[in-house]
């Protein structure tokens, strides 16, 4: 019996040019891997930072090639997104720039996209309306394998700098109340952070996957977390959620590694 496949990529800032370096053929490179696995994906969640700066030319750039995947995909903005220009790019639900949250069924797994976003800001927060809506929207199918994700992944990554540019502590704890109540939830996802982590919250595993574009090393003791105190290095990479008989686990894959 084939498991339910979603891939997950992240953080492909199309329109970049960090270090000299092109995303788009980096993308181009995960899509063909993701194309490749000897099983067929079911569908593809994309976790923000679809583009560099939001440009209407880089959400059509950003469309174009996504379609190469040929099965649905599932798109929440990052902080580098436009709400608005992005919604309309991908039809997604709701009007101009609010959040964008909605539901979405890949065969037996639920997936729950959360936006994390504030507006013109590097780290994350939830409007209380938004954490109200997600409990509602989990207390709907409380049996059903669910998956839960957002752009800044809940979790800490212990430099504090780095924490700062993310998901808050307050934050954390507001959407941990509401995860505490949800047993259903097998993971949370999302990207941010260009690294791979993981962690758990009220219970439930986080996972933040790798960038399609550049990866960070970690700095424990940083200056800044601007510039160049940033070393950016690694391939590109994905996640691969698979579920089966309401078993869900993750895999993350770099190419070239």
């Amino acid at each position: 019996m084939k498991p339910v496949l979603l891939a997950q990529i992240s953080d492909l800032h199309i329109g970049a040019e960090w270090e000299g370096v092109d995303p788009q053929p980096r993308l181009e490179a995960v899509i063909e891997a993701i194309r490749s696995l000897p099983n067929a994906v079911d569908a593809v969640l994309v976790s923000g930072d679809v583009t560099a700066d939001g440009s209407e030319q880089d959400c059509a750039t950003a469309r174009q090639l996504l379609e190469r995947f040929e099965v649905p995909v599932f798109i929440l903005p990052g902080n580098h997104d436009d709400r608005e220009r992005l919604r309309a790019a991908f039809d997604l639900p709701g009007d101009g720039g609010q959040p964008i949250d909605y539901t979405a069924e890949v065969g037996e797994l639920r997936l729950v996209v959360l936006d994390s976003n504030v507006p013109r800001q590097d780290p994350g927060a939830f409007e209380p309306a938004q954490l109200r809506w997600l409990d509602d929207e989990l207390g709907r199918e409380p049996e059903r394998p669910t998956l839960l994700a957002m752009h800044h992944p809940p979790l800490a990554t212990g430099v504090p700098e780095w924490d700062a540019i993310n998901l808050v502590a307050t934050e954390r704890q507001a959407l941990a109340e509401v995860v505490a109540r949800h047993p259903q939830l097998r993971v949370i996802v999302g990207g941010h952070l260009h690294r791979i982590m993981a962690s758990a919250l009220a219970g439930c595993p986080v996972i933040s996957v790798p960038s399609t574009y550049l990866q960070v090393l970690p700095d424990y003791d940083p200056e800044d977390f601007e510039g160049e105190d940033v070393t950016w290095t690694g391939p590109p990479g994905f996640a691969l959620h698979a579920l089966l008989d309401g078993e869900l686990s993750s895999q993350v894959e770099l190419l070239g590694s």
